[in-house]
């Protein structure tokens, strides 16, 4: 992973790390209820960012070559790989 992803990548997560710890603490102390659905959506948020990250550094890194490559197959597997990593993103 290109450094300038993974950076940015740990980054993320390190601050959804935070929040998780910060969600469960609210929920320990029964606080209120959209206060938490916020801090999730948050969280959900930066994940979110985090994979559009690995995504932009996965098409930058072997998305050209894939993508130009004479095989066939090997595009169409890459095609499917994407859609599948977008499709889970997306739920």
């Amino acid at each position: 992973m290109l450094e300038l992803y993974a950076a940015k990548a740990r980054a993320n997560l390190k601050k959804t790390v935070g929040m998780l710890n910060r969600i469960e603490k609210m929920i320990d102390e029964n606080r209120y209820c959209v206060d938490i659905a916020q801090q999730v959506n948050a969280a959900i948020g930066f994940l979110r960012q985090t994979n559009n990250l690995i995504l932009e550094n996965h098409l930058n890194t072997c998305g050209g070559s894939k993508l130009s490559a004479r095989d066939k197959d090997e595009k169409d597997r890459f095609v499917k790989e994407l859609i599948q990593a977008f499709t889970v993103a997306g739920k």
